[in-house]
């Protein structure tokens, strides 16, 4: 099973995918881990695909690029490699139960540029996880835009894509539920946007009116790579992804 972890930066995704490659582990599964971010310094895994073997950010830095600059460039760079990467991968999946793909920090070098459309493409059937923390859920709106960017993800990249409300372990109180409320029950969220009359909430409530009809059947995560709270859903859904019975509700 390939599973793509996707998000933005501080979004939790290397730390996801090393706590919950060890719980899948300790369960008696093998894992493959795969790393695509060339910013990245420190992991808390051991990679068997490492996209730093062959460029990092700051080496492209050493040479004079600018943060953003470098970590464009290095895909830039990566690019006529896809191809090994996609097979690298394709032979991890015949051998490991799991594997388990870490994308860039930097989000939209993974789905703005040609390396992330490219490798994903030529994947049989991955499971993209999209990982959004609470701190961009504000106020009704938000719970629409993260719904539908795992819909766009969808519609770039050509995967499944579930998503993944992370961090949990910092919510207090009744927070989660409040969440949970919004993200899990579109009818009581477009409810809830009716009620606002500025232009962004018509544009939310509209977008969330049309998502029953736009997007395939999926449920959302609750996940905290802290505590390993919703490691087990995460497993169940990639299950439920690659079996011919299940589907994502």
């Amino acid at each position: 099973m390939i599973i793509l972890l996707v998000g933005t930066a501080g979004s939790g995704k290397t730390t996801l995918t090393g706590s919950f490659g060890r719980y899948l582990e300790e369960n008696g599964y093998s894992v493959a881990y795969v790393n695509l971010d060339t910013g990245v310094e420190r992991l808390p895994y051991q990679p068997d695909v490492d996209v730093r073997e062959r460029i990092t950010a700051r080496e492209l830095m050493a040479e004079g690029y600018g943060p953003n600059g470098a970590i464009v460039e290095s895909y830039d760079r990566l690019l006529p490699f896809v191809g090994e990467y996609t097979s690298e991968i394709l032979r991890l999946d015949r051998g490991r139960d799991y594997v388990l793909v870490d994308t860039p920090g930097q989000m939209e070098t993974f789905l703005f540029h040609e390396f992330g459309v490219k490798l994903t493409e030529n994947l049989p059937e991955p499971l993209a996880v999209y990982l959004f923390g609470p701190e961009v859920l504000r106020k009704p709106p938000d719970f629409c835009f993260a719904l539908f960017f795992g819909l766009m993800i969808d519609l770039r990249l050509g995967t499944t894509t579930v998503p993944a409300l992370s961090k949990i372990d910092v919510l207090r109180g009744g927070e989660l539920e409040g969440y949970r409320r919004l993200l899990d029950d579109v009818e009581y969220l477009t409810a809830r946007l009716k009620l606002d009359p500025s232009t962004q909430g018509l544009l939310a409530y509209r977008m969330c009116s049309s998502l029953p009809e736009l997007a395939p059947p999926t449920r959302v995560l609750y996940i905290s790579a802290r505590t390993g709270e919703g490691f087990d859903d995460l497993e169940t859904l990639a299950y439920e992804h690659y079996c011919t019975c299940g589907d994502l509700t």
